[in-house]
């Protein structure tokens, strides 16, 4: 039980983070009109993009903190903080990530549309937590997630219709409280520390 709590627990907060429901409808409207050998070079590079990106970040992001002097404490509470922005802001309105131009296969879809600075964010708190091994398992399955999203655009589209958008805004609403959640376990750390 410990070990499928564990991997619930990495996963959703990466599957939130990463909202494959707002992706959808950019890369769906990116990729209109190409032939479907072209979007599925488009898929496999955005997909491998996000997962080089975000194990290299695992890799080099706790080292780039302990130079710095950055807890882990420290840095939940700024990430917690940035994740709110963020999540505030899309649900308020469209964000600039979200409207990306020019060449489209690695960048924006791959990096920041898959993984942006919510999902990097996540990963060093979940590393933190519950350890690489689980955190790059729940990775990899939200990766598979997003390209069997992709592959199936359309049709994921037409069965959820403008519920989409509402999943959306969901998933926003959950990224605002797992950012407070982040906070409040930083404020507890450095207590605790202090103490």
């Amino acid at each position: 039980m410990s070990l499928f709590n564990s991997l619930l627990n990495t996963f959703i907060p990466l599957f939130v983070a990463m909202d494959v429901f707002a992706a959808l409808g950019i890369f769906i409207s990116l990729t209109e009109g190409m032939d479907r050998k072209a979007v599925k070079g488009i898929i496999r590079d955005s997909v491998l993009t996000g997962l080089f990106v975000s194990l290299g970040f695992i890799a080099v992001g706790e080292a780039v903190f302990r130079i710095l002097g950055i807890t882990t404490n420290d840095f939940k509470i700024a990430g917690g903080l940035v994740l709110l922005v963020v999540s505030v802001r899309d649900m308020l309105g469209e964000s600039e990530r979200r409207r990306p131009s020019g060449n489209f296969g690695i960048v924006p879809i791959g990096v920041p549309l898959i993984v942006g600075p919510a999902v990097l964010t996540t990963l060093i708190v979940l590393v933190d937590h519950y350890g690489a091994v689980y955190t790059i398992i729940s990775l990899i399955a939200n990766l598979a997630f997003v390209w069997l999203s992709f592959n199936k655009a359309e049709a994921v589209v037409k069965v959820f219709g403008k519920s989409v958008l509402v999943l959306s805004k969901l998933m926003l609403l959950m990224l605002a409280a797992i950012a407070v959640m982040m906070i409040r376990m930083g404020l507890e750390g450095l207590l605790a520390g202090a103490h």
